[in-house]
């Protein structure tokens, strides 16, 4: 009797282990990555701004940058959408990246797991109110603050990314336009991710902007997002894709997101909407690469792998149209050689 039970104690514990034990790989997948610059040798540099509460510079800081073709990230906070919402507007409407920055400014170090999720979430929400956009997946600490147990947490929120710098302009001491400009420029390196501020506090930034972006692109600098550099998704200004994968149709695709099949075909200039690849990479917005639609009596000679939903794609027109032009009695059924009118 004393031997089973030791058995089925044994059993027990080996059950205990196996469903409450996590590996390092587990924790470390669940944590957010710290990166102070990009792991590259190119000649690309990201110049991110955090907004706070006041955000007085964010116009002219936008301003500068249309001016010069240069897409920048802002780093997010509550404090500031609450404050000025349509300038936090005019950033995703320029087409640069945001991120969270947290909610009201606190040290993160000394929050909670559960405080710095409500953080996160609240930021997360407000900016996509106001913007339409997420600010997954990055996030940079208030005071550039973090430990593992900050990392670990704000990775369980979806933040993959946590952003540091490594050039600081500490623009926020009031440094004047030659300074700030001296410390970006003097210190930049391939992969550079340059902090700055968009309040009254750091009046040499928009002063300062204008010179660094010519300066750097003197030196044959490009600039980039912070999901650019780090190849993360597209940013917000790229429009988002979808990668293929086993057991997906392009109907399933559409269905999860909210899109239609003749959509997908025309933005992918897809000619057989049957005939997907694993690992296929998919526009899910944006300009579709089809042709113009054809002029009266056009026509148009069926291919192999072509199917109506694919043609009228192609075509800006629609399977019920060609149905009813064509007098076709099956949609699924066209041959190899037919031609079809188009109009």
């Amino acid at each position: 009797m004393g031997a089973k039970l030791v058995k089925a104690a044994v059993a027990f514990l080996l059950i205990f282990v196996t469903v409450f034990t996590f590996s390092p790989a587990d924790i470390e997948a669940a944590s957010s990555k710290l990166v102070s610059k990009g792991n590259t040798n190119e000649k690309v540099v990201a110049l991110t701004f955090d907004d706070g509460a006041d955000g007085t510079n964010v116009n002219k800081i936008l301003n500068t940058l249309e001016t010069h073709k240069v897409k920048a990230t802002f780093f997010l906070t509550g404090t500031g959408m609450n404050h000025h919402p349509q300038r936090i507007k005019n950033i995703t409407a320029k087409g640069h990246q945001i991120g969270n920055h947290s909610y009201t400014h606190k040290d993160f170090t000394k929050l909670t797991a559960a405080q710095i999720k409500s953080e996160l979430n609240k930021t997360e929400a407000l900016a996509k109110s106001i913007t339409g956009k997420t600010t997954k997946p990055i996030f940079r600490a208030p005071f550039g603050y973090t430990n593992a147990a900050v990392l670990s947490a704000v990775g369980n929120a979806g933040y993959t990314h946590t952003l540091h710098w490594n050039i600081d302009t500490i623009d926020w001491r009031g440094l004047s336009k030659t300074e700030v400009t001296n410390k970006v420029v003097n210190n930049i390196v391939p992969g550079s991710i340059v902090l700055m501020h968009t309040g009254a506090g750091a009046p040499g930034t928009p002063a300062a902007l204008p010179d660094i972006i010519k300066k750097l692109k003197a030196k044959g600098y490009k600039f980039v997002t912070v999901s650019e550099m780090l190849k993360l998704q597209p940013s917000q200004s790229s429009g988002k894709t979808y990668t293929v994968k086993a057991g997906d149709t392009l109907s399933s695709i559409a269905a999860k997101n909210k899109t239609t099949v003749a959509k997908l075909a025309a933005l992918n200039n897809i000619k057989n909407v049957n005939v997907l690849k694993v690992g296929q990479k998919l526009k899910l917005s944006g300009t579709a690469a089809a042709p113009s639609a054809p002029s009266a009596g056009t026509t148009y000679t069926v291919k192999a792998g072509d199917t109506l939903y694919s043609i009228a794609a192609k075509y800006k027109t629609t399977v019920s149209r060609l149905v009813s032009v064509n007098k076709l009695s099956n949609p699924n059924k066209i041959s190899v050689g037919q031609k079809l009118k188009m109009s």
